[in-house]
């Protein structure tokens, strides 16, 4: 959870995906120029059933926090399930994923007027994503371009879908023209986001791919020095995003939305890739890539999971060279299929979980291992905090340039969680 302020600006509380990232500041900007400066704005999450009792934790420590000012709740639980919201005392007005990001919704003589508390509508019917020019994302080193919004699929375990409405993208020339306006602004590193970002380009004239989308970044943004993907689906990724790889200006990091290591719980959770294809794509992109470094999600616990299942996802660990494991505990979402699968005990599922992030751990230190004693550009985050290209983090010391510019680097040593090193 982020929570950041500026003297002018509404107080966000952001919870979840990176996509919320972007969005709090495009809302931080709307409500600005609104005169919102007193209001408290919390974007909150639904992929998992404790992001819904955060999300409710954050909102009454907003309120204690900042008595009398306005509580405006958005985000995808607020979309899903807006009348829980609503009947939140401290809660004055609980608005949509669509509307949250249209200036005119953020005037207070309509927002915080009358006697409708819920200005929420259906998600479903929207079909056009715009892109939200920003300057920059304030208080990160990095930048972020939404470029698609929504998903097409179903999986069953996931009630994203019902929050964000179905797949819609971006047209690549305003994407261009956001990330050419964040590298004149000085931003060394733009970050492409969305909810399922491998499908950008399906709704759109001549069903173009992500690939086609970053080559043209890449080669009508010259002065682009760092260009980032975000989370995307593995059997998705097409040969022009492979090819892009051999620019070094495309950062050597994937984040794989796999899930899971066996096949029979892939396809109950309507997956559209196999174990094979996940083992295969990493031997690809490494191929084209050899700095290459990868996350994932996964998933324990999953409805039907015997140890047997459960051990192909431990062994996936290895076998696809995940650095960087979001392991996941199972959390049925009502609404969703998989919440009608017959379930695992609790102490099942968070033995499993605990043992798929010690595989997690001891993934990235054999990965952090691997960069003692080399030499590496960083970018520095904040305080003595940086990464590197391929995202892994590293600990300074020395006198850094500031926030959002680059730092050769000696990396003397890892803790088991980042590198540690000096300046070069």
């Amino acid at each position: 959870m982020t929570d950041t302020t500026t003297p002018s600006s509404p107080t966000l509380i952001t919870l979840g995906c990176r996509l919320n990232t972007y969005e709090s500041e495009v809302m931080r900007n709307h409500a600005s120029d609104a005169g919102l400066g007193d209001a408290v704005i919390i974007n909150t999450c639904a992929v998992t059933s404790e992001a819904v009792r955060s999300a409710r934790q954050a909102i009454r420590r907003a309120a204690k926090d900042n008595p009398g000012a306005p509580i405006l709740v958005t985000g995808c639980a607020a979309q899903i399930d807006p009348a829980m919201f609503a009947a939140m005392p401290e809660v004055t007005r609980v608005i949509g994923n669509h509307e949250k990001m249209q200036a005119e919704t953020w005037q207070p003589d309509t927002l915080l007027t009358g006697h409708e508390k819920v200005r929420v509508n259906d998600i479903m019917a929207v079909r056009e994503t715009a892109a939200h020019l920003i300057d920059g994302m304030e208080g990160r080193a990095r930048a972020y371009v939404q470029v698609q919004n929504g998903c097409d699929h179903r999986c069953t375990f996931c009630i994203i879908p019902f929050g964000r409405g179905n797949s819609r993208s971006v047209p690549a020339g305003e994407v261009v023209a956001q990330v050419r306006r964040l590298v004149e602004t000085g931003h060394y590193e733009v970050v492409l986001t969305g909810v399922d970002l491998t499908s950008w380009g399906a709704d759109l004239p001549g069903a173009p791919q992500l690939g086609n989308l970053v080559q043209r970044i890449l080669k009508l943004v010259p002065g682009l020095a760092q260009l980032r993907i975000s989370s995307i689906d593995a059997i998705e990724i097409d040969d022009a995003l492979v090819e892009a790889l051999s620019d070094s200006r495309l950062a050597p990091y994937m984040h794989l939305s796999l899930q899971h290591g066996d096949d029979l719980i892939l396809k109950r959770m309507k997956r559209r890739h196999s174990r094979a294809d996940a083992i295969a794509l990493t031997q690809r992109l490494r191929d084209a890539r050899p700095d290459i470094a990868f996350g994932a999600d996964l998933i324990a616990g999953f409805p039907t999971e015997t140890e047997a299942h459960f051990e192909n996802s431990l062994r996936l660990v290895e076998e696809c060279g995940i650095a960087f494991l979001h392991a996941f505990p199972y959390s049925p979402r009502p609404g969703t299929p998989a919440a009608r699968m017959p379930q695992l005990d609790k102490a099942v599922i968070k033995a499993r979980a605990a043992r798929l992030r010690a595989a997690g751990a001891a993934a990235l230190v054999g990965h952090l291992a691997s960069h003692v004693g080399t030499h590496a550009d960083a970018l520095v985050e904040r305080d003595a905090s940086a990464r590197l290209a391929d995202f892994t983090p590293i600990h300074l010391e020395g006198n850094l340039p500031p926030a959002g510019r680059v730092a050769r680097t000696h990396i003397t040593g890892h803790n088991g969680m980042h590198l540690v090193g000096t300046l070069a």
